[in-house]
């Protein structure tokens, strides 16, 4: 059934034109929402939002031009903004004003925001792909604070109704405020922008980017009304492009810092913070709609917060112990019948009477100071108050009750053997005017701790340890004390690794105290049987001679008590060789690839050899040719009589070696002998090879890459004979190691 009270709508399919129309830089935000009315058919609701105190600013459009576009995710890319589904002018219903916040003693600036209402219906058949019905306008605020460029930056408005949506008829959420028009700076902020949906579907809230539409054009009758005019008639394809936010101080998720944070509870779409710049903000928030996880719809509403300087209110409050029911300061004072009140009561700059009043012995007494010091009479329960500009809209009261109790204080003593590891005793003597103790609260300082009177503990590691003991009585007081225990008695059994060692000379052993408790607190002595010692609890020696030790250790505690240790015949050291050997020739290449090894070691009765080509020799003195060129590393392991050993490397490189050489004349008279000049030799490995053949006069006759590529006699061996005589020779190459060579002779023509 169709509603009533609805604007007049026309849906027009040829192009609108539109004259006189100003620049509206006054648009603070707006959203879009719907209602499926059944059949097919929707209701739309369009709200926006302008700026009222604005100068040179025009009023709400008298028609709002809505475009239907019937498109999903890439498809909307190919959509024209000449080609919308749907056309729709939507008239102006109504314009409210919004209502300031009223702050209890505070007095924001005057902000005026008013709000134009559009409705309209539009059947849309059912689609397997979405609706998006948008509208948009040009320009926001130029005082706008978070986003660059406002007074050139518009707005869309844009609601999309999914496939999903269309087939359950679906409405969307409906925000159920209007954000406060003014926040005061400093003050904390706590607003409700959540939304009812009619379906009872799941809502998510989030901060997300305001929606750039249309631009600052108005002088040119061309491009006004397109997607970069400040009114497009209709209204564009999405996708939308976000409003450019101030990075880093503003973004999407924080558009106005704050501190804490401005931002907004998923939720609940609660939005907490504390603003703390001045300025006006734009502020997106989204609401989605979910059923049973599927996604129906997401409404966006973009609106402007104004953060400004307000008249402040005053709070009284006061440093407690507790506060009861967000009433009354509960301080707490025990073996102490003075109590130093610190007040902590908000905009003190504006507080301009404060007194305390207190019950004492059935008579009122009142004190001036900002945070007295009091004195009460005896242990008992004393009722306040703490007023602030008395008989005043911006005065407050805080209820205050003083509960003075008798002294407590914490004590304890300990016992334990000094040198002899075991537990420790600890005995509370702690004192409480009420005359019981309810809880004990021990640390140990170790990481341990107990909740018994008088307990029995362990340490496991010698320390200095802070052993705290806090005590609570019947009235809730309590008192902690603190005390040093030295705990370094000497190890019952002197305990260390190896328990026998046998090994070759040099010989590394670490050591390992494995004796319990021991730290590097107490004076320690190794005495190793070479005439070698050490002072730390787990040294690493090296016995560098042969022959059989006795190790003794000898353990002092920091409180003084003295333990020691002999392990006889503790480490045996067997002699070892003493690996070496050279080799000739010094300098083995591919032309001399065989290497005599010559045995230098001493006190060797077995020798091994191993040539790094996977091959090896057990002779002392071994022969060895090499199959290739290139760094062998040659290994030598001898062995003792006493089966130890030892192992030498060295590294052996086999050189590649060229040789060339060339003649000095030959006879290129076609007798099959000697009629050729060429060059002869060992050039494996070698590269860049030139040879060139060059006249008296300096003119070339011949020249060739090839090592074993040879002269005829004839110039570049296809011209005329060159006559008999001398000619230079120049030979050019490098080694297979990059070397450079270079060789000169000459070659003598004979005819």
């Amino acid at each position: 059934m169709k509603k009533k009270g609805l604007g007049k709508i026309t849906i027009v399919l040829g192009m609108l034109l539109l004259a006189g129309a100003a620049q509206a830089k006054h648009i603070i935000g707006g959203v879009m929402t719907y209602e499926c009315l059944g059949n097919d058919l929707y209701e739309f609701t369009l709200k926006v939002y302008r700026d009222c105190n604005c100068t040179d600013c025009a009023d709400f459009d008298e028609t709002a031009f809505i475009a239907v576009y019937n498109c999903s995710g890439s498809g909307c890319n190919g959509q024209s903004q000449n080609t919308p589904f749907l056309r729709i002018n939507a008239n102006l219903l109504s314009v409210n004003p919004v209502t300031a916040p009223d702050y209890p003693c505070l007095i924001p600036p005057d902000v005026c925001v008013q709000e134009g209402l559009y409705r309209f219906e539009s059947t849309l058949p059912p689609s397997n792909l979405s609706y998006h019905v948008s509208y948009q306008r040009c320009c926001r605020n130029v005082t706008i604070s978070n986003i660059f460029d406002p007074e050139n930056t518009g707005a869309t408005h844009s609601i999309e109704i999914t496939p999903r949506a269309q087939q359950l008829c679906n409405s969307s959420p409906v925000f159920d405020e209007f954000p406060p028009t003014v926040i005061c700076a400093g003050s904390p902020l706590e607003f409700d922008h959540s939304a009812t949906d009619a379906d009872g579907d799941q809502l998510v809230y989030s901060f997300c980017p305001p929606l750039q539409g249309g631009g600052p054009i108005t002088d040119n009758p061309n491009l006004y009304n397109t997607c970069i005019g400040a009114r497009p008639i209709p209204s564009c394809p999405p996708p939308y492009d976000p409003v450019t936010f101030l990075a880093p101080n503003y973004t999407a998720l924080r558009p106005m810092g704050g501190n804490p944070v401005v931002d907004i509870d998923p939720n609940t779409g609660l939005i907490t913070g504390t603003p703390t710049a001045l300025g006006q903000f734009v502020v997106g928030v989204c609401v989605e709609e979910y059923r049973n996880g599927e996604l129906l719809s997401r409404v966006f509403r973009d609106f402007q917060f104004n953060v400004a300087r307000c008249d402040p209110t005053v709070v009284a409050q006061i440093a407690s112990d507790e506060i009861v029911n967000n009433q009354e300061y509960v301080i707490v004072s025990c073996g102490e019948n003075t109590v130093s009140f610190r007040n902590e009561s908000f905009q003190q700059n504006f507080i301009d009477v404060w007194d305390w009043s207190f019950d004492i012995d059935g008579q009122m007494q009142s004190f001036s100071a900002w945070s007295p010091t009091i004195s009460f009479p005896d242990t008992g329960t004393y009722l306040g108050k703490l007023i602030l500009n008395p008989n005043t809209a911006c005065g407050d009261t805080a209820n205050i009750r003083v509960e003075i109790y008798p002294e407590i204080r914490a004590d304890f003593s300990f016992e334990y053997d000094t040198c002899l590891a075991g537990p420790t005793l600890f005995t509370d003597a702690s004192f409480s005017g009420s005359g019981q103790l309810t809880n004990w609260d021990w640390a140990f300082g170790d990481g341990q701790g107990s909740d018994q009177p008088n307990p029995l503990h362990i340490f496991q590691e010698p320390d200095n340890f802070p052993v705290t003991l806090e005590v609570t009585d019947i009235n809730g007081c309590q008192d902690a004390l603190t005390q040093t225990l030295a705990y370094f008695p000497i190890p019952e059994l002197i305990v260390i690794s190896p328990s026998a060692f046998t090994g070759c000379v040099p010989a590394q052993i670490f050591f390992d105290n494995l004796s319990f408790p021991i730290s590097e607190a107490y004076d320690i002595l190794w005495e190793f049987g070479d005439g070698g010692t050490d002072t730390v609890v787990s040294p690493t020696y090296t016995y560098n001679e042969p022959g059989t030790f006795t190790v003794t250790l000898d353990i002092v505690s920091p409180l003084g008590c003295q333990t020691d240790t002999t392990f006889n015949n503790l480490i045996t050291i067997l002699p070892s060789p003493v690996a070496g050997f050279s080799f000739l020739p010094e300098d083995p290449s591919n032309i001399r690839p065989t290497v005599n090894f010559l045995d230098e070691s001493t006190g060797a009765v077995r020798w091994f050899y191993d040539f790094g080509t996977g091959q090896s020799a057990n002779l002392p003195n071994p022969s060895y040719t090499f199959p290739d060129t290139g760094m062998f590393t040659v290994m030598q392991i001898v062995t003792h009589p006493s089966g130890c050993l030892d192992t030498l490397l060295k590294t052996i490189d086999i050189r590649p070696e060229v040789r060339y050489y060339i003649p000095n004349a030959f006879t290129p008279n076609s007798d099959g002998s000697n009629d050729e000049y060429v060059g002869a030799g060992l050039m494996e490995g070698a590269s860049n090879f030139t040879l060139s053949i060059w006249n008296r006069w300096g003119e070339q006759v011949f020249e060739t890459n090839d090592p074993f590529d040879g002269w005829n006699g004839r110039k570049y061996n296809t011209g005329k004979d060159v006559p008999a005589g001398v000619y230079m020779v120049l030979v050019t190459f490098n080694g297979p190691r990059g070397e450079p060579f270079e060789i000169k002779g000459v070659a003598t023509v004979i005819r």
